[in-house]
């Protein structure tokens, strides 16, 4: 939404429609300072803001299970999304799980997956910081290792860390599972309160996102 502003401009055009917080991904080649003061605009708070750890040019999708860029995960969590989340009083950082590297096993990067919270995640819960890993359908993301919501909440479960939440979109999942009705039902409460989006499916790819637990919208 609001892609007809520049950047620090969208912050301004959602305040004045009623946003209260908004998500915006890879937000990086801005000064966070800008981010947070920009000069003489209204700036609703940062619902979530997304890691920038990837070689967009490479086809990466995130990197955490990809066990060959483990110093660079730690790096993009402690270096870069941290500080821009605290500067944007932004409570979530979403961790992308990465597209599965060709003759790889999906077992062995769930395992390195399952690791990487570890590096950085303590720090983060110190700060107040949620780190979220999100299901993604494969149509619009070929060989994302992360598709189904039970996978998700069985890596969190194994992991054990108070700070690791899934990030449900309802989008997705409706492509990758369906029965959206039975899966709301099911979902545990700490997810429902955590980071829920609802987007337009069964069709189309960029879906615009809306967050139900606070009011919150893509830019």
């Amino acid at each position: 939404m609001y892609t007809e502003h520049a950047f620090l401009d969208r912050f301004a055009a959602a305040a004045a429609d009623g946003f209260a917080a908004v998500e915006f991904m890879f937000p990086y080649e801005h000064p966070r300072a800008e981010i947070a003061r920009p000069p003489g605009r209204s700036r609703p708070a940062a619902g979530a803001v997304q890691r920038a750890c990837r070689d967009a040019g490479a086809g990466e999708r995130g990197i955490a299970c990809l066990s060959a860029r483990r110093d660079a995960f730690r790096r993009g969590i402690l270096e870069q999304a941290l500080p821009y989340a605290l500067a944007l009083k932004c409570p979530r950082v979403h961790v992308m799980a990465g597209v599965m590297p060709a003759g790889t096993e999906r077992p062995a990067l769930r395992a390195v997956v399952r690791g990487q919270p570890r590096l950085g995640g303590a720090r983060a819960a110190s700060v107040g910081v949620d780190l979220m890993i999100e299901p993604i359908n494969k149509r619009d993301v070929p060989g994302y290792l992360l598709n189904r919501q039970d996978d998700a909440h069985e890596i969190v479960e194994e992991v054990g860390a108070p700070n690791l939440k899934v990030h449900m979109d309802l989008y997705h999942c409706q492509i990758v599972e369906g029965d959206l009705a039975m899966k709301l039902r099911k979902l545990p409460a700490d997810t429902a309160r955590r980071h829920l989006q609802i987007a337009g499916v069964p069709t189309g790819t960029s879906p615009i996102s809306a967050n139900c637990t606070t009011p919150i919208c893509s830019s």
